[in-house]
């Protein structure tokens, strides 16, 4: 590693070492190489381009998609001394224009800009006239139209390999499918660079599922006995379903705020804001909400609906816990989420093609769910990562009993078969559970004795056991959903070996929900119990230095830092510039208040 990449690291950003890829990749681009870099949130991405801009001659531009991502990150760099600023929609034409001139001068180490802002005419001439280190494009993933967020104008970036040759690139992403990763890479012109690829694996997140029975009370039970106070995303499918999901929880002296396109660029500015600087808050938002937003500290992500694809899921769940403390990934789904995001599916502009694709990563979505093995297994073997039990899933932690559900199988493929016989046409699951169960409705009774042969013979389970038979038939892909339809359920090819006797199925049994485990109930075992005392003294005093600054809390100090400080009580600025995270800038910026707090709470013991 070159000295002066290492000097930037411990000097500005305070860490002794690097982790991980970080040196090989920073070494790539310091030389003058491109990269594509898989690494998890709060996996040190940022890094991966920031140390490259501070070493190599010129300044660095990032393509950042969302406007709150750039502020975040322009504020983390000013507090470190790094000369950073962006330019995007919510400047006018004075500050974009003071901007620009700093550019041009060279007082720029870092310059964040929107892809929509980087290809007008005006940007590219103003690139032209600079000098540049790098080009760094953050949330790659929006260039792949097979990605969970396409992003239109990221397809103009290849542009950038004709325009500067000869500058290095890196385009850095936390979830890609090795699909993905070739579309990146063919998109941004960047095939011949090296891909540098890490674990995909945070075992700090605790993934937990349950089926679908008055969900918002569900969800008000996990953040009341779990996380009550703590900071937390809840991820919602509609926007209505977002007012009402944040009204209910505010009805129940949850602190929630609500968060999607439909509120005014200045509502969702405010709750955004309120999420990053204050304590136990609790945003429920659409996917609109997260990408980008660096807030180390969120203990919980909660799906109240299913998502679209195990990249958008884990894309999301990685919000929670970036401080590598516990917290917990939670999802609550039913066979109605199937179906409706099959509809969504059915009545989207794209091609046979993309629908197909589409559905096959709600099938895998469902899969996950569905599954009897470690969860976490599943998720990493769709990013093709192998891995043993993780001993922090719920299918680990409480192992799902299984039974032979081949009969049970049989009886539902049979009802859906006659059905169709009779009548050529398709229906319900509510429908084909009434006739399994032998429920004798007006509309059963419209039909003759062929299908009617099947009535009753599932009179020995329950609705919600046949749902949860018909959704693992579904995730088995032995049921279709025809949500053209209105969802009705079809056979597939697969159907027929099991309809046969050649194919068992085995399934997971259908149990009462139990509560995910408290994880912050108890002291934090990191930390000496005589410095328990000493680190909430230091969070009180980093929230009052945060207000005064204007930003949020962990740009300050992150509870690392922090602990550490605690553990160890530093008497002097010498022995407080050794604790990691803590670099030149801060600690001439904050070292002596800190130091004034540690001795007011030493005082205080006397």
């Amino acid at each position: 590693m070159s000295d002066p990449a290492l000097q930037v690291l411990q000097q500005v950003f305070g860490y002794d070492a690097f982790r991980g890829e970080q040196q090989a990749i920073i070494e790539q681009v310091v030389a003058g190489g491109d990269a594509l870099v898989l690494m998890p949130t709060g996996g040190g991405k940022s890094l991966c381009y920031q140390i490259p801009a501070l070493v190599r001659p010129g300044t660095g531009i990032v393509v950042s998609p969302l406007i709150a991502l750039m502020q975040d990150q322009v504020d983390a760099l000013t507090e470190l001394g790094v000369k950073a600023a962006y330019l995007n929609s919510s400047q006018d034409w004075q500050e974009a224009r003071h901007v620009e001139q700093q550019f041009l001068q060279g007082e720029l180490d870092l310059l964040y800009v929107a892809p929509e802002r980087l290809l007008t005419d005006r940007c590219l001439d103003m690139l032209a006239r600079g000098q540049i280190a790098l080009f760094a494009i953050d949330e790659a993933h929006c260039v792949s139209q097979w990605g969970h967020d396409f992003r239109p104008e990221y397809l103009g970036l290849s542009f950038l390999a004709e325009r500067w040759p000869g500058i290095p690139r890196i385009a850095l992403t936390a979830t890609a499918t090795a699909e993905t990763r070739k579309e990146i890479a063919q998109r941004l012109s960047l095939t011949a660079a090296p891909h540098f690829v890490a674990s995909f694996d945070r075992p700090n997140i605790s993934y937990h599922v349950v089926e679908k029975n008055e969900v918002r009370k569900q969800l008000l039970q996990f953040i009341t006995q779990n996380y009550l106070g703590e900071c937390g995303i809840v991820y919602c499918l509609s926007r209505k379903r977002v007012e009402e999901t944040a009204d209910f929880l505010q009805s129940q002296g949850v602190r929630a705020l609500a968060y999607h396109a439909g509120l005014s660029t200045q509502q969702r500015a405010a709750n955004q804001k309120r999420f990053l600087r204050e304590d136990g808050v609790v945003m429920v938002a659409t996917i609109a909400f997260g990408m980008g937003v660096n807030k180390p500290d969120v203990r919980f992500v909660a799906h109240i609906d299913l998502p679209k694809s195990i990249e958008g899921y884990y894309q999301e769940t990685g919000r929670a816990g970036r401080d590598g403390e516990p917290a917990t990934a939670w999802l609550a789904y039913g066979l109605q989420d199937v179906v409706q995001l099959q509809r969504m599916v059915a009545e989207s502009q794209g091609d046979v093609t993309h629908q197909r694709n589409q559905t096959n990563q709600i099938e895998a979505m469902l899969g996950l769910c569905e599954t009897v093995s470690c969860r976490r297994q599943l998720l990493l073997d769709y990013f093709g990562q192998q891995l043993e039990p993780c001993g922090n899933c719920d299918t680990c932690l409480n192992p799902p009993e299984t039974w032979d559900g081949t009969v049970a199988a049989q009886k539902l493929l049979s009802a859906i078969y006659r059905l169709w016989r009779e009548r050529g046409q398709n229906f319900g699951a509510a429908h084909i559970i009434d006739i399994l169960r032998g429920k004798a409705t007006d509309r059963v009774q419209q039909h003759d004795h062929v299908s009617l042969s099947v009535f009753g013979v599932g009179a020995d389970l329950s609705v919600k056991e046949w749902r949860s038979v018909l959704r693992q038939l579904i995730a088995h892909k032995l049921v279709s959903v025809q949500p053209e339809n209105f969802g009705t359920l079809s056979l597939t090819e697969q159907s027929r070996t099991v309809l046969k006797g050649e194919q068992s199925i085995l399934l997971r049994k259908t149990e009462p929900q139990q509560s995910v485990a408290a994880k912050r109930k108890v002291p934090d075992e990191t930390l000496p119990p005589e410095a328990q005392a000493c680190y909430e003294r230091l969070r009180e005093w980093r929230t009052e230095t945060a207000k005064a600054h204007e930003v949020p809390p962990y740009i300050i100090f992150n509870n690392a830092t922090l602990k550490e400080v605690a553990s160890l009580r530093p008497a002097t600025l010498i022995e407080l510039g050794r604790i990691s995270g803590i670099g030149a800038r801060k600690l001439e910026a904050y070292g002596a208040a800190l130091l004034a707090c540690l001795d007011q709470y030493e005082q205080a013991l006397i």
